[in-house]
């Protein structure tokens, strides 16, 4: 399975959530709400998640093997540094 287009929906710079991102899979499946987030020392990424009835989040939909995950991250995070250098660059357009 291929990531065929990855958007970054909102950059946020003052908080730990820094964007909102939607992934595209082989131009037929497409994963909205993905969260870039600031941790501790390093960008990682949240997968789409709702809060149980016993007030845990759980994943809605994940990478279930450590290579799409390390590739899904991967691709997100270049991506989210991309659009921050052309927001940066062009804070109008």
């Amino acid at each position: 399975m291929d990531i065929t287009d990855i958007r970054i929906r909102k950059i946020n710079v003052d908080s730990k959530m820094k964007a909102i991102v939607s992934v595209t899979f082989d131009n037929s499946l497409v994963v909205h709400d993905i969260k870039v987030i600031e941790g501790g020392d390093k960008l990682f990424v949240a997968m789409p998640s709702r809060k149980t009835p016993e007030g845990e989040y759980k994943d809605i939909a994940h990478p279930i093997n450590s290579d799409m995950r390390s590739s899904l991250e991967h691709s997100i995070l270049e991506k989210y540094q991309t659009a921050l250098i052309e927001e940066t660059e062009n804070p109008n357009a």
